[in-house]
């Protein structure tokens, strides 16, 4: 595959980085080790840093040839799953419990390889911003980041954001405009009857069945209440009740997780939710209280922003192999929190590595090092190509 021949040159480099991240995992705001290595290696590189941003977080600064009056910010994500790995590679994780199971160590290599090269050329005109995040899983680090004032010290026109994809053979992109991901909300419904002897279900109030009926009940979100061609999901992923055979508890809990691309329908899940839960507690004597939380809002991508991520792809494998077509993830990216306050673009390189490779969040993962230069080429043709002198 087409890459920059002075990348090639350290894709030994890249693949040592990332073992070694992928070796010593750690998760949402507690990336101390990975943040001092990506500082180290940026300062290493005649790149201006600055630490502790949301914790962990790093961002380098580097102006080109020619100054110019222009900057964007390219990010990568450093953070870890809890997840206990199950490969037997030398670069396994050495802390159980811990894993590189959605390929952050590859972003983060793939970044410290364009800025590696970047450093040297300076072959365009302007600023750039690396963006090393943390607490991508879960946590919210971009919305952190941005609440810290990132964008406003580091003002930029653009931000851009990129993610591995087994799916997608390598030597290949991705990437649409408007939505690429989806919102990601989650809940907890409380159910509370009236506890009895599993032998006497007459004298009590049985929340393990009103759960039930609220469980099948939010099926019906997604299939009678959202359009047919408006993508939403409820799934609930978590239900916790009772200690024993014989006795019908007091409580049950339900969690889950909800997502959804366009605002209205987005806007119209947790009321549904809320009608469905109460009114079917309330059918059976209990009641249901629910707790709904927004984490990341959908993952939007800007029209132009998309257009030069894809020119640039292009320009290393071809047109062909940039797919304009695939269908948007009902997965989540919290890239989604700079994207709402910049135009941007997020796209997927293909990390597939085999027929049937280890899907992320797999205990079975790892990203595909033969990417790495691939990926960095890519971060390097675009800023050269947005900030062209």
């Amino acid at each position: 595959m087409p890459i920059v021949n002075r990348i090639a040159d350290f894709h030994a480099d890249m693949t040592a980085w990332r073992h070694d991240i992928h070796a010593h995992p750690e998760t949402a705001f507690e990336e101390a080790r990975t943040a001092g290595l990506v500082a180290g290696l940026l300062e290493s590189f005649g790149i201006a840093v600055e630490r502790g941003i949301a914790k962990t977080g790093v961002i380098g600064t580097l102006t080109g040839a020619s100054p110019g009056g222009r900057a964007i910010a390219l990010r990568a994500d450093m953070d870890a799953l809890h997840i206990h790995e199950k490969n037997g590679f030398a670069h396994r994780s050495q802390n159980d419990g811990r894993m590189h199971a959605c390929g952050h160590d590859g972003h983060t290599a793939m970044l410290l390889g364009a800025a590696r090269y970047l450093a040297e050329t300076r072959n365009f005109a302007g600023t750039i911003h690396f963006i090393f995040q943390p607490a991508e899983e879960n946590e919210g680090g971009a919305r952190v980041m941005v609440e810290e004032g990132v964008l406003a010290r580091h003002p930029v026109e653009a931000v851009y954001g990129m993610h591995n994809w087994p799916e997608l053979p390598a030597g290949q992109f991705a990437i649409r405009p408007g939505p690429m991901m989806a919102a990601f909300d989650i809940f907890e419904i409380t159910v509370s009857g009236r506890g009895a002897h599993a032998a006497m279900p007459h004298l009590g109030i049985d929340p393990i069945v009103a759960a039930a009926q609220i469980v099948a009940g939010l099926q019906t979100v997604a299939s009678r209440n959202t359009h047919p061609l408006e993508g939403a999901v409820v799934s609930v992923t978590q239900i916790h009740g009772g200690d024993t055979w014989n006795v019908i508890p007091d409580n049950v809990v339900l969690r889950g997780t909800a997502r959804a691309f366009v605002p209205a329908v987005h806007d119209a899940i947790e009321p549904a939710i809320r009608r469905i839960a109460e009114g079917a507690a309330a059918s059976l004597g209990a009641t249901a209280r629910l707790h709904y939380e927004r984490r990341y809002p959908p993952t939007v991508n800007s029209p132009d922003e998309t257009e030069a991520a894809a020119a640039a792809a292009a320009a290393l494998v071809g047109a062909d192999n940039v797919k304009r077509d695939m269908l948007p993830s009902m997965g989540a990216e919290d890239f989604a929190w700079f994207l709402k306050e910049k135009p941007g673009a997020y796209i997927w390189i293909g990390n597939g590595a085999s027929a049937d490779p280890a899907m992320l969040h797999n205990p079975h993962y790892d990203f595909n090092d033969e990417i790495l230069p691939l990926g960095a080429s890519y971060w390097a043709r675009l800023a050269e190509t947005v900030l062209a002198k």
